[in-house]
């Protein structure tokens, strides 16, 4: 009578055969630079856009449709939507309904931006469910499958191809402040300038539909399901991934809801505090790709707790920043570390897995648990400002959250998996 381990054995063959079979196509062919272009497209117009919210901050507190806390429950409900929606969105991606998530979200994203352009500036609910609830719920349904659908395209260049792909949302948040600045801020106006940024996401998010494709659900015949129970039980994992993950998402997106309110309240050049978030954002380009080749060399989870430490520290910054080339400097050292923090998520949560099959479900269920710091963080960041606007009190909560919150689950979970491993580069 056979034993339940030669029988275990007996069945690794069609696996392997599927899985090498699947390897053996080359890296970089037409689809997988498609699907690539596709994904980077697809970044620019949800996260890029999500980014660029501090220039909404900025403009609705100085209008006086709410308080800055209140304000920023519509942006930080539009990031735990798009994190949140990754649990549903990343499994029915490993199931092979790529293209139909990514669509419904575009035409759920769509909609909701063009029913903030026929808001009301100072009804605040109205504002909230177009641009919190409903772009949000629609950027969740484009993000995350764009990013992981990339790892059915590549494998040895995946971290570099994440990295690439989120690049996207960089650029987009260099390009919407600046257009969004200067169409508010002109005779065009309000309604007219999130019209006009209406059309530019529609024209790139059509683009995107069409380039990106993921495997066919053929291909994942024979290859393991994802278990989620196991997935949950991964002490490493959950660890790195959703623990410390989420001191890290509690306070990441402070500066980049503030920084031009910042500059602002500190009667620095009106111009100029137009531009930071575009400084920041650009800077953080080279962020989410260079710690991404050094990853490839010294191991994903290493790299990415050096990279948020780095994060960490550079938050204190703000406390002695009061001109415009201290926010300048800010702006460019935070840009760079925080970039390489979201660039490096996806690629770290991936090597997790155990297969392909897993890596949707294994960023879906991080991001969803880290979503609830995104929702939380720049609420009470507001909260911390309160109507005295003391700064210090929102960024030393920031800077310690990252530091004594993250570092030391990051550190157990890394020491775990190296052993796991039996390697130092992991």
């Amino acid at each position: 009578m056979d034993s339940p381990k030669k029988k275990h054995q007996e069945s690794l063959p069609s696996l392997q055969y599927t899985d090498s079979e699947y390897e053996a196509k080359p890296e970089g062919n037409a689809k997988a630079l498609c699907t690539l272009a596709g994904g980077w497209l697809a970044l620019f117009a949800t996260f890029g856009y999500i980014s660029s919210f501090g220039v909404y901050q900025d403009l609705y507190v100085l209008s006086g449709t709410s308080s800055s806390s209140n304000i920023s429950w519509i942006g930080s409900v539009q990031i735990w939507c798009l994190t949140a929606i990754a649990l549903p969105a990343g499994s029915l991606l490993d199931k092979g309904y790529f293209k139909h998530v990514v669509f419904f979200g575009t035409i759920i994203y769509l909609f909701s931006l063009f029913m903030l352009s026929l808001v009301h500036i100072d009804h605040y609910y109205q504002i909230f469910l177009s641009q919190g609830l409903g772009m949000g719920i629609g950027a969740g349904m484009i993000y995350t499958p764009a990013m992981a659908v990339q790892a059915h395209h590549w494998k040895a260049r995946r971290s570099l191809a994440m990295g690439l792909v989120i690049t996207g949302s960089s650029v987009g948040g260099i390009v919407y402040p600046i257009m969004l600045n200067n169409l508010f801020n002109s005779s065009v106006g309000f309604a007219q300038g999130v019209r006009a940024s209406g059309y530019l996401t529609t024209g790139i998010l059509v683009l995107a539909n069409c380039l990106m494709s993921a495997k066919p659900r053929g291909d994942m015949t024979g290859r393991p399901k994802a278990d989620v129970g196991a997935i949950i039980r991964d002490t490493p994992y959950m660890l790195v991934g959703v623990v410390g993950g989420f001191f890290v998402c509690w306070n990441l997106f402070f500066p980049y809801f503030y920084l031009q309110l910042f500059t602002n309240l500190h009667n620095l050049s009106s111009t100029f505090a137009f531009y930071t978030l575009t400084i920041q954002n650009g800077a953080s380009i080279f962020g989410r790709t260079i710690p991404n080749l050094l990853a490839d060399k010294f191991g994903m989870i290493n790299t990415f707790i050096v990279i948020v430490f780095c994060t960490g520290i550079s938050v204190f910054g703000l406390l002695w920043i009061d001109s415009v080339e201290g926010v300048t400097i800010f702006a460019i050292i935070y840009g760079f570390f925080s970039g390489g923090v979201l660039s490096l998520s996806a690629p770290t949560l991936a090597t997790f897995a155990r297969s392909e099959s897993e890596i949707g479900i294994r960023l879906g269920v991080s991001y969803f648990f880290n979503s609830f710091g995104f929702l939380t963080g720049p609420p009470i960041a507001g909260a911390l400002l309160g109507s005295q606007i003391r700064w210090d009190r929102p960024v030393v909560f920031s800077g310690v959250m990252v530091l004594a919150g993250s570092i030391p689950f990051l550190l157990l979970g890394r020491m775990l998996q190296a052993r796991r491993k039996e390697t130092q580069i992991v």
